[in-house]
């Protein structure tokens, strides 16, 4: 087949004026019709798409910022809580203001924004929603549940005492440690989002883990007391160890979260990647 007829063969199933003539005017072609195709399924569409992200999102920022309220408010033993910094010291509580910011940026932008698969010009509200999914929310989120569930099946001790128990409900903790896991896996299938390049993303990342180690020391200096419990039963080369593991385990939570953004939406990214040219 020569290449005038895969040119017309390509207009023809993509709607175009006229036959492209060269493999840029195919992408140019390719990714108009892809606009075309994900304005009709985009925000402004009733359709079943739209439907499931509106309901993910106005679920999670629901449950997410009772949860930080709930949790916020919520009068913890003495024997395991230091006044010093109240809940500000766990990334636990970090972790689901980022979650409740995360999913108000994402309703606001169901509604004033766009969710349109390739965009043309991309709202900054996207560009924000993109952003914080990517470089914040997915990676903290799963090194959250991960985390918490892997030292509480070791050693439950080590992360939630079992004084918390009468005083800590249980909803609370699924909140908390399983449900920021589930929704952002569902929000990673559901909505597609721009991932930022890898250098912008890992320092982004890498600058809140860096600062919350620092802060969690700092805590230390002022309060003579570790955040966790872990942390007290570890000499100073096992958390040495311990904090580069825990960096570590984090940039390659970035990667699995670009890794299944790129496999999920492989489509999307690739004519995303089009466009950017």
């Amino acid at each position: 087949m020569c290449n005038a007829h895969i040119n017309y063969y390509v207009c023809i199933n993509l709607d175009c004026a006229q036959p492209p003539v060269n493999q840029y005017e195919v992408d140019f072609c390719a990714l108009n019709m892809a606009r075309s195709k994900s304005k009709n399924k985009g925000s402004t569409s009733p359709g079943f798409n739209r439907a499931v992200q509106l309901l993910l999102h106005i679920t999670a920022v629901i449950q997410f910022n009772y949860g930080v309220v709930y949790f916020h408010n919520l009068e913890m033993p003495s024997s395991v809580f230091h006044p010093f910094a109240g809940k500000f010291k766990f990334l636990t509580f970090l972790c689901a203001i980022i979650q409740a910011l995360y999913y108000i940026v994402s309703l606001v932008n169901d509604f004033v924004g766009t969710n349109e698969l390739v965009p043309k010009r991309p709202p900054a509200i996207r560009k924000f929603k993109d952003w914080l999914m990517s470089t914040l929310a997915f990676p903290v989120a799963i090194n959250v549940g991960v985390t918490f569930w892997t030292l509480y099946a070791i050693d439950r001790e080590l992360v939630f005492p079992k004084v918390l128990d009468p005083v800590f409900p249980s909803w609370l903790n699924h909140v908390l440690h399983t449900n920021i896991v589930v929704f952002i896996v569902l929000e990673m299938f559901t909505s597609y989002r721009a991932y930022p390049s890898r250098s912008k993303g890992l320092t982004g990342l890498g600058i809140f883990m860096v600062s919350y180690l620092v802060w969690i020391h700092i805590i230390k200096h002022y309060s003579n007391v570790w955040v966790y419990p872990v942390l007290e039963v570890l000499q100073l080369p096992q958390r040495i160890v311990f904090f580069v593991a825990v960096l570590g385990f984090t940039f390659a939570l970035y990667l699995l979260g670009e890794f299944l953004n790129n496999v999920v939406w492989a489509k999307e990214v690739k004519l995303s990647q089009r466009k950017s040219k």
